[in-house]
């Protein structure tokens, strides 16, 4: 099943639907590429348009290089990151990385609920 438009925007609408401490989702192409996003109204972004482009390349760049390793270790599954101001989570679904931010406050066991919910949207995307 080849991806379109309306298949992210459809996961980003999910993601989002999970917990309200997430801040953004998006769908990252694997040139970095950005194919639909979701963010909370209420927020002021903790990235400006050149960083978030910057950011979405590292993690483009990252994904590709992850995949020289998924021989010996096996797929990446998700990566979560702990930073000073927001907690992210990715996952990939084919060629695409769906990168999520959360709001540092948050509690472990909510991240875990937030990845748990996540991992079906995946495996149903990555058919």
């Amino acid at each position: 099943m080849d991806m379109v438009a309306k298949d992210f925007e459809r996961i980003c609408d999910s993601v989002v639907a999970i917990s309200p401490f997430v801040r953004f989702v998006g769908v990252i192409g694997s040139s970095g590429d950005l194919q639909a996003y979701k963010r909370r109204s209420d927020l002021v972004p903790l990235l400006n348009e050149k960083n978030t482009h910057y950011q979405f390349s590292h993690i483009a760049i990252k994904t590709e290089m992850e995949g020289f390793f998924d021989k010996s270790l096996g797929e990446v599954e998700f990566v979560w990151e702990e930073r000073k101001k927001v907690q992210t989570i990715s996952f990939a679904i084919k060629n695409n990385r769906v990168w999520v931010s959360i709001d540092k406050k948050v509690i472990r066991s909510e991240m875990l609920r937030i990845i748990d919910s996540c991992l079906p949207i995946v495996k149903k995307y990555s058919k």
